[in-house]
């Protein structure tokens, strides 16, 4: 609504079950007398390689991320949560809300995003918009929280993670391991 343009849309891109159905309810008569378009998926979202590796059997988010223009998580709860990690790979910006969580394990990586702190601003529509409409912003942040992740959240990183804490852990004996290990992965390669 505070964006006062027609142009963008509202889509909710799973049917309600965590939150409860009287929230999604909430959404609906709340967009409907806000006048916001709101677009519903409400057929589950599918693997994008089907449940038996054949293909997509349906809808997945991977036919609606690289359709986003922001990516929106205003909830005052959340888990670590994959949403957040899908929105960075496929490189869209995030407006969110600072729940408990980001605050202790994301916030502190410095990934760029439009923050709010409960409520939304005059300032965080604004920032939001200008993301969303300039190009140069949009790919400078996403970019950047794409770098941030690959460093973070990426395999290289886990694995980099669980060689120094088993390294902690064994000491001497699993680096001689591991580098024999390293040696006769690149001679089978």
């Amino acid at each position: 609504k505070e964006l006062k343009d027609p142009m963008y849309k509202l889509v909710v891109s799973h049917e309600s079950g965590d939150e409860g159905f009287e929230y999604m309810e909430w959404i609906i008569k709340n967009a409907g007398d806000n006048g916001v378009d709101l677009r519903l998926f409400k057929s589950k979202m599918t693997d994008p390689l089907g449940a038996d590796g054949a293909g997509p059997t349906g809808y997945s988010l991977w036919d609606i991320y690289p359709l986003a223009d922001l990516i929106t998580y205003p909830s005052s709860y959340e888990g670590f949560g994959n949403a957040f990690l899908e929105a960075v790979y496929f490189k869209k910006p995030i407006l969110i809300n600072r729940y408990p969580i980001f605050v202790r394990d994301i916030e502190p990586k410095g990934f760029n995003m439009v923050v709010m702190d409960g409520f939304i601003t005059r300032e965080i529509v604004e920032r939001a918009k200008a993301v969303m409409e300039s190009p140069e912003i949009r790919n400078k942040m996403v970019n950047r929280n794409y770098d941030i992740a690959m460093r973070h959240y990426s395999y290289i990183g886990l694995r980099k993670f669980l060689s120094a804490l088993v390294m902690d852990f064994f000491g001497a004996e699993y680096s001689e391991y591991s580098e024999r290990g390293a040696q006769k992965n690149k001679r089978t390669r």
